[in-house]
Formats: structure tokens, C-alpha cells, sequence
């Protein structure tokens, strides 16, 4: 009862292809792969950006703060 014969998926596949005809289909796998290749992509140029090491503080041997993180006294007043 919870598996289906061999008979029934080559139905299923056969009004599939019938419904969305086989070129709809390998455009659908091939904007799927673009898509899967676009990730990958991100996300090696994601772990080469984190990778980048920060300077480190010699005074108190702790990374040093982020230059365009920190403001200034003025801006402070400003701001």
C-alpha cells in the first residue's frame, strides 16, 4: 500500500511529459542548474571575503576595531 508499482511511475511520467512537453522540462533543469551554480558562486566569494584576516592590535593583542566602524568626537556632536 505505500509503494507504488513500477507500472504507475512510468504513468505519472508519461502525463507529465505529456502535460509540460520535454522541452519545458530540460529549460526548467537548466535554469535550476544556473541557479544552483549562481549559489555556489555566492558563496565562495563569501568564505574569501570572511577569510581576509584582520590586523592585529600589538598593544593589546586583540584585532583591531574597524576603521569605518568608529566615529569621531566631532561627529559624535554633529550627529
Amino acid at each position: 500500500m505505500g509503494s507504488f508499482s513500477l507500472m504507475h511511475w512510468a504513468l505519472v511520467v508519461l502525463v507529465i511529459v505529456l502535460l509540460f512537453g520535454g522541452g519545458r522540462i530540460s529549460s526548467l533543469m537548466g535554469d535550476v542548474a544556473k541557479g544552483i551554480k549562481a549559489f555556489k558562486k555566492g558563496m565562495t566569494e563569501d568564505d574569501e571575503d570572511a577569510s581576509a584576516p584582520r590586523p592585529v592590535n600589538r598593544i593589546e593583542g586583540q584585532a583591531a576595531p574597524d576603521p569605518s566602524a568608529t566615529t569621531t568626537k566631532e561627529e559624535q556632536k554633529q550627529g
